[in-house]
């Protein structure tokens, strides 16, 4: 399965988050998804980005790491946790908090590898526990009535102000369901998110093209209207449509 890893980098020297940033090159499965400098940025960015997996320095300004793992640990979906730091004191402790793993600095790097194995083993299992739940059908309100949707029949799905459109092969539907609350109800169906506005079935993807400043457009089978795949998630894209 091909895993496409949300992660945030928790640290308060730039020159740490650019150094572990240049480790996690290496695994294919990292996709770097945002940074922090602060124990309260690490749990802002947790909010915003519901990232999979966070690092997390220990001595950090305003809000320490095991203060923001705590923090971490009350949200409703709590990434794992990795701390990564210089202080080989605090690792009893963070283990509280159901770290996936300990690093100190300097990394090393078969040791960062073995933790992105397990990083890896335990998202997996959870997504294909999800997976293998029945497939039901998505209840969705429009103009009075309630339709049952085949996920699986969606193309794609956008937020035009205040409603929320489902474009399906048969046809299209307008729905007050938040794009967010969308996206976790489709999750274990081959949706990506290609804007902060856009919601696609990968399925349907039949072409990819640039367009500029890093941007691209794409096509669904079906459709002639072409959508804009923002530049922040074109990479993320590419490695989940390409063998």
């Amino acid at each position: 399965m091909d895993l496409s890893i949300k992660t945030v980098i928790a640290d308060d020297e730039l020159y740490s988050r650019d150094e572990l940033k240049h480790l996690l090159q290496a695994f294919p499965s990292i996709h770097i998804i945002g940074e922090a400098e602060s124990g309260e940025a690490a749990v802002m960015k947790a909010l915003h980005l519901q990232p999979d997996i966070i690092f997390l320095d220990v001595e950090m300004p305003r809000m320490n790491g095991m203060e923001a793992a705590k923090a971490l640990m009350e949200l409703k979906k709590p990434p794992l946790i990795v701390f990564a730091t210089a202080y080989p004191q605090f690792a009893a402790e963070a283990f509280r908090y159901e770290a996936v793993d300990y690093l100190l600095k300097p990394y090393d790097e078969d040791q960062l590898k073995e933790t992105i194995e397990r990083i890896e083993k335990k998202i997996l299992s959870v997504t294909e526990a999800e997976a293998s739940k029945p497939a039901g059908k998505l209840a969705v309100e429009s103009n009075g009535e309630i339709f049952y949707l085949e996920p699986k029949e969606i193309l794609y799905t956008f937020r035009d102000d205040k409603l929320t459109k489902i474009i399906t092969k048969t046809g299209e539907f307008d729905t007050k369901i938040p794009l967010k609350d969308l996206e976790n109800r489709l999750h274990t169906f081959h949706f990506f998110r290609i804007h902060k506005s856009y919601l696609v079935n990968l399925e349907y993807i039949t072409r990819l093209t640039p367009w500029f400043n890093g941007a691209y457009q794409l096509q669904v089978e079906g459709r002639e209207e072409r959508l804009s795949v923002s530049r922040n998630y074109v990479k993320g894209l590419r490695r989940r449509l390409e063998i």
